[in-house]
């Protein structure tokens, strides 16, 4: 078989892996494996369509959420929305192959969707990945249940849906306890001018009660990323599935690709 040449951009290319593999010296075999990639997936990122790079974990049922706003995007004309676990694998033994992969497609691609509902697993560091340059400006995160919730920052009926989840669902609590608090909440609430009502609450709260589906839980740091993302318009919270098919719209468009491209393909 005919060893792969190097693709468009290689010398970038090889920068980023060998950003990724810490500078180590690659040896030909995997030199080779890394030009299949390229040329495999790569293209497709370089094409006309905006790209969208899907994080997120592959276990059901979070993957069933990938796939809904894979979907979503792919109505969008142009659109070019994709999951790495569908793409061609690195097949080298040696080398970190996952941050190989990563460092390639975020690079190249438009746009990262980053969608979260747990704090464990392999989208954990992903998060750590995108909210750092050089991949921060084209990030975007969908954390499920996030809310930065404070008194100061009470300002939607979504804060106070996801502060009443929270104590809903607080093990520590007794029942008379519980609903004490969340009238005391939609009361503030109310009083600061956020149109909700008790029964809202309650339908959401009772809604996610009989699924068994408790609030997704985030650790501090898992947070202060989210609110990170939050102050610079690049989160967009969701608490069911048709929230986050909605929430996708959020993003940007595709978009034609500048006129001087079109006049220098060959």
């Amino acid at each position: 078989m005919t060893d792969p040449s190097p693709p468009p951009d290689a010398a970038n290319i090889m920068a980023v892996v060998h950003e990724a593999v810490g500078g180590i010296e690659l040896e030909p075999a995997e030199k080779r494996e890394i030009w299949q990639f390229a040329q495999h997936e790569l293209p497709y990122l370089w094409s006309q369509r905006t790209s969208y790079f899907i994080l997120g974990s592959y276990r059901d049922p979070y993957i069933r959420r990938l796939r809904a706003v894979q979907n979503e995007l792919t109505k969008q004309l142009g659109a070019y929305p994709f999951i790495m676990g569908d793409l061609l694998e690195l097949p080298t033994e040696r080398l970190n192959t996952f941050d190989i992969m990563f460092s390639l497609l975020a690079t190249y691609s438009d746009y990262i969707v980053g969608v979260f509902e747990k704090e464990g697993g392999g989208e954990a560091p992903e998060l750590g990945e995108i909210d750092d340059p050089p991949y921060f400006d084209k990030s975007y995160v969908f954390p499920r249940d996030y809310a930065w919730v404070t008194d100061a920052n009470l300002t939607s009926k979504h804060h106070v849906t996801q502060a009443a989840l929270e104590i809903a669902f607080t093990d520590e609590l007794k029942q008379d306890e519980v609903h004490s608090k969340i009238d005391a909440l939609v009361d503030r609430a109310q009083e600061s001018g956020i149109d909700v009502t008790e029964k809202e609450v309650w339908d959401v709260i009772d809604d996610r009660a009989v699924e068994g589906d408790e609030p997704a839980k985030y650790s501090w740091v898992h947070l202060n990323k989210f609110r990170k993302f939050e102050l610079h318009a690049q989160c967009f919270p969701w608490s069911a599935e048709e929230e986050l098919r909605t929430a996708v719209s959020e993003l940007p468009s595709p978009t034609p690709r500048p006129e001087w491209e079109a006049r220098n393909e060959p």
